[in-house]
């Protein structure tokens, strides 16, 4: 799966122009917030916003600045999870998350030395997760996908617990975004 294919498939999830009162959000289109609209560049219309200009800013800001890009050339499968969680929660939380469980996962360093987890993809994580998926291959990565989404279910249901209007959007949450 290319970084195209992941912002079509993102652009999917969410749609077109929407300003829901229970979301925090504001105004958004095709999933864009007003606010990260804004710090792009775009001056105009929510509602304007182009199919264009949206993807734009989804590569810019969730797939190459967080690095999940970069990921995505190790395993296009952890690369498009982590840039749909980071859509849709931002991208500091499954940079962290995908770092916490590569080092969980490293069966107390015996197989590949733990990682600084400071939600920084670089080096040393990319060198993780490829010794990671090279000592677990396929059945790893599937592993890996199910961790990161178990935290992301996990952060979802939290939300909701801490602020009752996200329960509006829980159920699509689950139902949309975390795949096991």
């Amino acid at each position: 799966m290319t970084i195209d294919d992941m912002i079509e498939r993102t652009i999917g999830h969410e749609g077109r122009y929407s300003n829901h009162a229970d979301d925090t959000g504001g105004e958004t289109m095709f999933g864009i917030t007003k606010a990260v609209a804004r710090a792009n560049g775009y001056g105009g219309p929510m509602g304007q916003l182009t199919r264009d200009h949206a993807k734009a800013i989804y590569r810019r800001q969730y797939a190459d600045k967080p690095g999940f890009s970069s990921v995505a050339r190790v395993s296009p499968a952890i690369g498009a999870e982590l840039f749909d969680t980071g859509v849709n929660m931002g991208p500091a939380y499954p940079a962290l998350w995908l770092q916490q469980c590569l080092n969980a996962l490293n069966s107390g360093g015996t197989h590949y030395a733990d990682i600084r987890e400071d939600g920084d993809i670089g080096p040393a994580t990319l060198a993780a997760l490829r010794a990671f998926l090279g000592r677990r291959g396929d059945a790893g990565e599937r592993v890996l996908l199910k961790a990161l989404n178990c935290l992301q279910g996990a952060r979802y249901i939290d939300l909701a617990q801490r602020r009752s209007a996200n329960e509006s959007f829980l159920y699509g949450w689950i139902a949309n975004r975390v795949a096991l």
